[in-house]
């Protein structure tokens, strides 16, 4: 009986073959000759790894909100020999839901077009799903794909350094409630905590004189009980808008200040809250709808999409001189017009002239209803001073209150929070000195092995930003998959794709509505500074950028300097192994090219058809 080809040769042996430099014998003119064994002068460049084998890889995620949450979770499912960590200050996930807890702090984008595309919730209880219901859903995503085990809490990064002799980032963490710092290091950096977490008090004269309650949206003091309290709510940014209709049911009275005027946008899905006869701009879903909901996925998703679809239709009224954005004004007018309708004196007080959407844009659930209480006042008059009972304004008038609460928002300049350091001792503070360069938001030249969540231009000014922080962690991975493949110890974006990126952004948004005068947190806070916040396009444009990385922009370093060495010593993994998987036979594996027929046969139609007209 024959043996089978296979065990006479054998299946592959898992030694490595030897380096040879002799040429074999020849025959030449039917005589033998021996050929000399000489020593190649040529370096070894035959790399002893198989081709598809993955180079391990060490990764520190920083910050487990949303972005850290996702980035745990893509990682582990794409990326093979990977040693995870990630380092959250905090006692749990969740970030800006676990951190900011205000009264009214909501979502202000329909709760169904803020989660995870891979992870529906159809058991929200609002249309703007309040702060506690979205840590909820974002903790209950952690704990189904088992992030946790990977997260350190109370643990925070306070020191970040390349080593561009090992090529790795070394670490210096803080333990919480303690002196001790702990050193770490890993291949690459993902910093996954946010532009808008670092607050801070406004730059009143007399604001820590004040002998009442003083509160910051970003620090709520939860314990609190401001019933019955006269109030005075600092700020018309996302906070205060929220805070506003937020704490009035409890108060006895609320002054309101206002620094600039600011536009209220209509809100998503008109129709869902005209049927339900809703005034304040939200609703609650019934008991009869998350049950359609959950026992018909066709049902929700109808629903999801129609709502995702009008998010996703907004980006050409941000264009000047569009019809849409021409139209935005009248649109935006009418819409705080009819919501101010108990109190007409302060259309004209509260109505900018700048263009709707060069500010952050916000329906607002409530705000402006609440403004036309009796029990608030709008007060425009530029604070003067904080003293020990209340407030002084440039009228001259003092304002009395017992709780002063500074909705005044966040640093947004996104100088980093502990030092960063890359290639030749460069500070990324040093670097982003001027303007917070960058590319594509994520990547900074001259800092390897460096990936940013939502960095400098990665916010939007409409559209779905939960998309374009799916999309930016997906190009993180593609990034992080080929310096396996490709056996690269340093990957790192040109400076002159960065030099690109930033002359792309200003050339674009100086045909937008986000260069206009106002001031922005999108332009650091100023009235007509340099856009550095927002994504030179919609969601949907950034969906398609990062849907596949330019390599090209990239340089690399590979390990032991050899850029041959993705190719390996001839061994595909399996085959070392001696597994011989054919499966690339299966039916699911094979590109059958059906379109093809397909379109030949509908050539063939029109065809006929052409001739038979």
């Amino acid at each position: 009986m024959m043996k089978r080809l296979s065990r006479v040769l054998g299946r592959g042996s898992s030694e490595h073959p030897v380096k040879q430099a002799a040429v074999p014998t020849a025959q030449a003119n039917g005589a033998e000759a021996k050929v000399a064994q000489t020593e190649s002068a040529e370096p070894w460049i035959l790399e002893e790894r198989s081709i598809d084998s993955s180079r391990p890889l060490r990764v520190v995620v920083i910050g487990s909100g949303i972005s850290g949450i996702i980035s745990s979770i893509r990682l582990r499912q794409r990326i093979n020999k990977l040693d995870l960590c990630v380092y959250e200050k905090n006692t749990d996930v969740g970030g800006t839901w676990l951190e900011n807890r205000y009264p009214g702090c909501a979502c202000d984008i329909p709760a169904h077009t803020y989660q995870a595309t891979f992870e529906p919730n159809k058991e929200w209880s609002t249309f703007y799903a309040a702060a506690p219901e979205i840590h909820k859903y974002w903790k209950r995503v952690s704990e189904k794909y088992d992030c946790e085990k990977y997260i350190k809490f109370n643990h925070q990064v306070v020191g970040a350094t390349w080593d561009s002799t090992q090529s790795k980032w070394k670490l210096q963490v803080k333990i919480a409630d303690s002196a001790e710092i702990i050193e770490d290091q890993c291949d690459a950096l993902v910093s996954a905590s946010g532009a808008l977490n670092e607050w801070k008090w406004p730059t009143i004269p007399g604001l820590h004189d004040f002998k009442g309650k003083l509160l910051h949206s970003a620090c709520w003091d939860q314990s609190y009980d401001y019933s019955g309290k006269k109030v005075a709510v600092i700020g018309n940014g996302s906070s205060g808008i929220q805070i506003v209709p937020g704490m009035l049911p409890k108060v006895t009275h609320l002054d309101h200040y206002i620094r600039g005027r600011t536009w209220l946008s209509p809100t998503f899905a008109r129709e869902q809250i005209d049927k339900r006869s809703s005034e304040l701009e939200n609703f609650s879903f019934t008991p009869e709808e998350i049950e359609t909901f959950k026992k018909d996925h066709s049902a929700y998703q109808k629903f999801r999409k129609e709502i995702e679809k009008e998010l996703q239709s907004v980006h050409g009224a941000t264009i000047i001189g569009t019809p849409e954005q021409v139209g935005t004004t009248d649109l935006f007018t009418q819409n705080m017009k009819r919501r101010l309708q108990r109190k007409p004196n302060l259309v004209d007080e509260l109505l900018p002239a700048f263009p709707p959407i060069c500010r952050r844009l916000t329906p607002g659930p409530g705000y402006l209803e609440a403004l036309t209480d009796d029990k608030v006042d709008v007060i425009s008059s530029p604070i003067v001073k904080i003293v020990e009972d209340g407030v002084v304004t440039a009228d001259g008038k003092h304002h009395p209150t017992d709780v002063i609460v500074c909705a005044t928002g966040f640093d947004t300049t996104f100088t980093p929070r502990f030092p960063i350091v890359g290639q030749d001792s460069l500070s990324l503070t040093k670097r982003w000195e001027q303007t917070p360069e960058n590319y594509l938001s994520l990547a900074v030249d001259g800092f390897p092995n460096y990936f940013i969540c939502l960095g400098p231009n990665a916010a939007l000014g409409e559209g779905n930003l939960l998309l374009l922080i799916e999309k930016e962690i997906d190009y993180i991975t593609f990034c992080l998959s080929k310096m396996q493949r490709d056996n690269i110890r340093a990957m790192c974006v040109r400076k002159e794709a960065v030099e690109r990126f930033t002359r792309h952004c200003d050339q674009y948004f100086s045909r937008t509505v986000f260069s206009m005068e106002c001031r922005s947190w999108y332009k650091g806070g100023s009235s007509n500074g340099r856009i550095v916040a927002l994504w030179p396009g919609s969601s949907l444009h950034a969906m398609k950028a990062l849907a596949y990385p330019r390599w090209e922009d990239y340089t690399y370093e590979y390990v032991n300097d050899n850029p041959n060495g993705w190719i390996g010593d001839g061994w595909a993994e399996d085959e070392r192994n001696k597994i011989i998987n054919v499966d690339y036979l299966d039916d699911n594996q094979v590109d059958f090219p059906t379109a093809v027929i397909a379109k030949a046969i509908e050539s063939v139609k029109e065809q006929v058809n052409g001739v038979a007209q």
